[in-house]
């Protein structure tokens, strides 16, 4: 684990303002993990538990009420009066609960998914995790015995959800339930749900594996398998038929509110979606021209359209098998790690392993994903997953993208755990989308066509600005948006399909990316011109990957600091 910055360990003494705060942040921080025990998702799980959540109506109203009661109390301390690294965290846990508050007013609660991913889908997550302990097998078991109550909660939500017009839109929803059926109609070993009893560590006895993997049949059996089958039924005959026709956010109840709100949750500032659109139409020119560039030094002849089209259809692109496709992933991946050093000084202790996207998700999956120990490949649909974008793809998604910068975070241990183990998504996706820009600088983009998927990417994100701000603020149709991205990106046509329902069902996370990118190059920018040769680029990764998920506000005022400390990295006086 990691020592404490000197900013942490300066301040021995505290206040009473910094004993309010701490208080009311443990205090809180405890009772969030016991509301949300037995959670999972594809970035983090949550407390161990023999349950899953309760997200019943009643448990709802009762989270709303009591993180407003935070926000009061938070209010009542004087800042001025924090010390050491106690205005950063008010910062950052003030911005946090404003946005936990926020989706329990507006009940984003009962939309519990969206196009690639859900709560039945997240529990998949929790049938792939690795259990060594008897106890873990049984509190598994306990949350396989849970399935049914957890999905009643969640369709009575999604029913009041209907009722008020708050649903996700219809047209992306149709061929959406096959990972639903997935679970439903397999019988037995063949279930999700038994992965992990296939291989059991030798540690534990032989009797007791073989009583639970009998409780695992009998829960699959009689549990899970009706519970998904309840699900999927409700699905089709309920929700489907009477979810919206309309696509934009700012068609929900009061809509406008509610998509500048999940815009502040996302990026973290204040920005108009007209400001967003059209902040992406410039980028979008800029990055368009080094496209036109590009294209000159591969020596192809013919139009912008026709290279798009050369590069989507040309087998010469992409990987024959799975394998092939995951085997260029890791090499580029352990490239990456020859070289990461020289641009990050601290670097995390866990590792991380390269998979496919399980097969239930990956048709309706992005190309990739990573995170703490993993970073996903997606290998469905091969003519969809070119080859001259997989440098961009794993710088993201690996190292030093998200499989670095997450586990890096979890591993602060100055930080509060409200810092280290949650996630902003302006910050985090920024920084794994800068990784993507700090590629050319570590020479990972070996030819043009490379150095094309690498600007193609960075098209994709600024795309998005315009895109995301046109479905849900100029009520642009999904046949607009895709055409958009057609248009201005070397996608193939599946990915553009997935990535636009995924802005539809989503609003404003794909605006984090750019933004975030944006603020951390602007950032560097600030820091290389006051700093001249005292800069170095790992002491300023290092400020920049010491704060944990914070603000983007808060992470300029960091830079800031690191500027006016003379550009050192916030290690160097640190003992470890």
């Amino acid at each position: 684990m990691f020592a404490m910055t000197p900013a942490l360990a300066a301040h021995g003494a505290q206040t009473r303002a910094d004993q309010r705060f701490h208080a009311l942040y443990t205090s809180e921080w405890h009772w969030r993990q016991e509301q949300l025990a037995g959670a999972d998702d594809e970035d983090s799980s949550g407390k161990a538990a023999d349950h899953l959540p309760k997200v019943d109506a009643a448990t709802q109203a009762m989270r709303e009420a009591y993180w407003a009661k935070v926000l009061q109390t938070l209010a009542t301390i004087p800042k001025a009066q924090l010390t050491g690294e106690d205005p950063v965290n008010y910062a950052v846990y003030k911005q946090q609960i404003e946005v936990l508050l926020s989706d329990q007013q507006f009940k984003t609660w009962q939309m519990p998914f969206n196009s690639d991913s859900g709560f039945w889908s997240d529990l998949g997550f929790t049938a792939r995790a690795t259990y060594t302990k008897p106890q873990e097998y049984q509190d598994y078991l306990g949350k396989l015995r849970d399935i049914p109550r957890y999905f009643h909660e969640q369709t009575d939500n999604m029913r009041l959800g209907l009722a008020r017009g708050f649903s996700q839109p219809r047209i992306i929803l149709q061929d959406r339930t096959q990972s639903i059926s997935a679970v439903a109609d397999a019988p037995g070993e063949s279930n999700l749900f038994y992965a992990p009893f296939k291989h059991m560590p030798a540690s534990i006895p032989a009797a007791e594996q073989a009583r639970l993997r009998a409780e695992a049949l009998a829960a699959i059996k009689d549990e899970v398998i009706p519970a998904y089958a309840k699900l999927l039924t409700f699905m089709q005959d309920e929700y489907i038929p009477k979810a919206r026709t309309d696509i934009a956010a700012e068609d929900l109840p009061d809509g406008k509110a509610y998509y500048q709100a999940q815009i502040r949750e996302f990026t973290t500032l204040d920005m108009s979606p007209d400001a967003i659109h059209q902040l992406g139409l410039e980028q979008m020119a800029i990055i368009h021209q080094q496209m036109l560039d590009t294209i000159k030094q591969t020596g192809f002849k013919g139009s912008f359209a026709d290279f798009l089209h050369y590069l989507r259809t040309d087998p010469g692109f992409y990987a024959k098998t799975p394998e092939e496709l995951l085997k260029d992933a890791a090499w580029v991946a352990k490239e990456v790690d020859g070289k990461v050093g020289d641009y990050i000084g601290r670097l995390p202790r866990r590792r991380f392993a390269i998979e496919p996207v399980p097969a239930d998700l990956a048709p309706i999956y992005t190309g990739g994903r990573g995170g703490p120990g993993i970073y996903l490949v997606n290998t469905y649909n091969l003519p969809s997953r070119p080859l001259y974008s997989l440098p961009a793809l794993t710088l993201h998604e690996s190292s030093p993208g998200h499989a670095l910068q997450m586990p890096l975070a979890a591993e602060m241990e100055g930080l509060p755990d409200f810092r280290r183990y949650t996630y902003i998504s302006a910050y985090g996706e920024g920084w794994a989308l800068y990784c993507e820009y700090l590629g050319q600088e570590m020479g990972i983009y070996h030819t043009p066509y490379e150095q094309f998927g690498y600007l193609s990417y960075q098209a994709w994100r600024a795309a998005r600005l315009v895109v995301d701000t046109g479905i849900h603020h100029l009520h642009w149709t999904r046949q607009q948006a895709q055409d958009y991205l057609r248009e201005n990106t070397a996608l193939a046509d599946h990915e553009i399909e997935t990535e636009v329902d995924r802005y539809i069902a989503w609003p404003a996370q794909a605006l984090s990316y750019y933004l975030g990118e944006m603020a951390i190059r602007d950032d560097r920018a600030r820091a290389e011109k006051a700093l001249g040769s005292k800069f170095d680029i790992r002491a300023f990764h290092d400020a920049v990957l010491s704060t944990g998920s914070v603000p983007l506000p808060v992470l300029n005022e960091r830079i800031d600091q690191f500027i006016a400390n003379g550009g050192k990295s916030p290690y160097a006086d640190a003992t470890h």
